[in-house]
């Protein structure tokens, strides 16, 4: 494009102002790239770097973003920077801004009625899927998607790297990144914290956000090892709660089947926060966030381009903040 300018759409502020601290500045794809590699490394320094860019340039220019759009896009953590709420909504806007910028850039050297491109998928079945592969079949109706289903992340790492497949999606959890080799490359969604799943009549159903400590003699409802280290991601935040569960069932099965596990009284159970409303089961936030994990998505760079990626996350982030708005909980 001869033009690096495009406005992002936005409503801003919980007032719907714009904050005017930087005059007439305007949002340009400069601009964009910049909220997209923070939210992808996680951190203002790690941006910086991939950018080839100081970070105390960095920091002022993500300043100025957020006072001109009139509230935090990042939320500071001792181990770097998280989205708020509204930063997602802005980031999801963003990569589907630099999406289009992509296309348009490329449209001189396009066949009028693009040939259809097939995406090799690798995914679990996970609540963001069936929003990914409709706002991405929206945003680029040349692309076809086939998807190879699996739930353990490592699984998805294998499928890439022996060219089984272009894309996937996996999730992991602080201190325990998913290993892969060079010839994939990787990109995160959200981080989210885990809620938890109580039948409709628990003595805690009336809580507003429950402990962990506070469930050390419930029976627990637990998928079975991931291969991503689930499994000791959980019984180390129980540990650090100060118990070890006394009954652990292993469980695989969908949606459906785990409530109606839970609801009949056989366990409590670790869900996604943006789990939405359950009949007979109760979903509660754990009290400080102690357990976390990350989605992500992953591909290999020859089989796929960058606008294909830019969709790919504008698509998962559109799809996140829809199952948000279902989850009052998670929005609270």
């Amino acid at each position: 494009m001869t033009q690096d300018r495009l406005l992002l759409d936005v409503t801003a502020g919980r007032d719907g102002r714009r904050a005017r601290e930087d005059g007439h500045m305007e949002l340009e794809l400069r601009h964009l790239r910049v909220l997209c590699a923070i939210a992808d490394t996680g951190s203002v320094g790690r941006a910086a770097a991939a950018l080839g860019a100081s970070q105390p340039a960095t920091s002022t220019q993500l300043g100025r973003i957020e006072r001109f759009l009139g509230s935090p896009l990042f939320e500071r953590t001792a181990s770097g920077v998280l989205p708020t709420p509204f930063g997602l909504e802005v980031l999801t806007a963003a990569r589907d801004v630099l999406a289009r910028a992509d296309r348009l850039g490329h449209r001189g050297t396009e066949d009028a009625t693009p040939t259809p491109r097939v995406v090799r998928l690798a995914a679990p079945l996970t609540p963001v899927l069936p929003g990914l592969l409709a706002e991405a079949r929206r945003q680029r109706p040349d692309l076809r998607f086939t998807v190879s289903g699996t739930h353990r992340p490592p699984d998805v790492v294998g499928l890439l790297e022996q060219g089984a497949a272009d894309v996937g999606l996996a999730i992991d959890h602080r201190g325990r990144e998913l290993r892969h080799s060079s010839v994939i490359a990787y990109r995160s969604i959200v981080t989210e914290p885990s809620f938890v799943a109580l039948p409709a009549g628990h003595r805690l159903r009336h809580r507003a956000e429950v402990a962990l400590s506070d469930l050390a003699e419930e029976a627990w409802l637990l998928p079975p090892d991931d291969g991503a280290g689930w499994h000791a991601v959980f019984h180390g935040a129980c540990g650090a709660a100060g118990f070890t569960p006394l009954t652990v069932h292993e469980f695989l099965g969908g949606r459906l089947e785990l409530q109606e596990l839970i609801a009949a009284g056989l366990g409590v159970s670790i869900v996604r926060a943006s789990t939405g409303p359950l009949a007979d089961v109760v979903v509660k936030p754990l009290a400080g966030a102690p357990i976390r994990f990350r989605q992500l998505l992953l591909w290999r760079p020859g089989a796929v381009g960058e606008d294909v990626v830019e969709t790919l996350l504008g698509a998962a982030g559109a799809a996140h903040r829809d199952l948000v708005a279902g989850s009052s909980r998670f929005r609270a």
